[in-house]
């Protein structure tokens, strides 16, 4: 049984711009065009509905099969663990070790970052050294078990499996590298980023905006691009009325996001039509249409999936009128 091992970044992809969901997409090709059969991804990384590669790998032409895995309650374990060692001086001495090695770990994964980058000896000696502060910061407990009994459950789905390629936290990797010999990583030989990961590092940028952003030259950039299967027209609309919106131009956000809506199907990207609907509920709030921006809030709670930040972002507008900052 052959296990490629695809590491994976959670919602970090979002602001990597040499290692976002379309580079993976890119990568999944490149491994297809060498010979490698990849009729699916298996997935055993998170399981967070919202995860941008639960979007890009759909609508790139790679299904995903969630790995049958039986796993605790790792947040409600963590959290039972803080609120225990907060009580006491030792515990909180612990907590702060283990804050610190989480943070050493988050500062090499929001570094810049490719994907050959991400297999370096380097970064998975950072991912050795963090497990092993925080074992040694918490010891063995009902906050750190977790991940033993979650590496576990993996193992044993893979094992009842014929191999494939899967998708596993980047931090994960040396210690599944040791468990499976036959396990290996992309072979990235004459693999370089291409167009679908700079069109998503695009949007992604464009979706982020930041107080010293060239909003003009976003625009212009976002105006000439025509997208791609990962990245389609209408999310660069949606994510330029986003702009728009940010300095006040009202009228200007709603005319790409009613584009955008028109143009939406289901062969796009599943949370676009809630980002995009949600969007333009509160551009026509804001605008007054109050009566027309319930009935957008209420199409992005009827649909059979929307993005959290899309729903919060709905059901507030049915709550209370959505209105620029002052």
């Amino acid at each position: 049984m052959s296990l490629t091992l695809l590491p994976d970044l959670g919602d970090l992809l979002r602001l990597q711009p040499q290692f976002n969901a379309g580079t993976v997409v890119e990568v999944l090709r490149h491994l297809r065009a060498a010979g490698l059969p990849v009729p699916e991804v298996l997935w055993a990384s998170g399981t967070d509905p919202d995860h941008p590669l639960r979007d890009a790998l759909p609508a790139a032409g790679f299904p995903v099969r969630e790995l049958p895995l039986s796993l605790p309650d790792a947040e409600a374990d963590h959290a039972q663990l803080v609120a225990f060692l907060s009580q006491y001086p030792q515990g909180r001495t612990r907590l702060r070790e283990a804050g610190q090695a989480e943070q050493a770990f988050a500062a090499v994964l929001t570094a810049p970052l490719t994907v050959q980058r991400a297999f370096s000896a380097e970064v998975l000696e950072a991912a050795r050294t963090y497990h092993a502060a925080i074992r040694a910061a918490l010891d063995e407990g009902p906050g750190t078990r977790w991940r033993e009994r979650r590496l576990t459950a993996v193992a044993a789905a893979l094992n009842a499996g014929e191999g494939g390629v899967v998708l596993v936290p980047l931090d994960d990797l040396p210690e599944l590298l040791t468990r499976w010999p036959t396990a290996r990583l992309p072979g990235l030989e004459g693999f370089t980023p291409g167009e679908t990961s700079r069109l998503r590092a695009l949007a992604d940028r464009a979706w982020q905006l930041r107080e010293d952003d060239d909003l003009g030259a976003l625009l212009a950039a976002l105006d000439r691009e025509p997208g791609d299967a990962v990245t389609p027209r209408a999310e660069l609309e949606a994510a330029a009325a986003g702009v728009y919106l940010a300095v006040g131009d009202l009228e200007s956000a709603r005319a790409l996001l009613e584009r955008a809506a028109h143009a939406l199907t289901d062969d796009l990207p599943r949370s676009l039509p809630g980002l995009v609907l949600a969007r333009l509920g509160q551009v026509r709030d804001a605008q007054g249409d109050r009566e027309l921006a319930v009935r957008t809030y209420r199409a992005v709670l009827a649909l059979s999936y929307a993005p959290a930040a899309a729903r919060e972002a709905a059901e507030a507008g049915l709550r209370e009128a959505f209105r620029l900052e002052e």
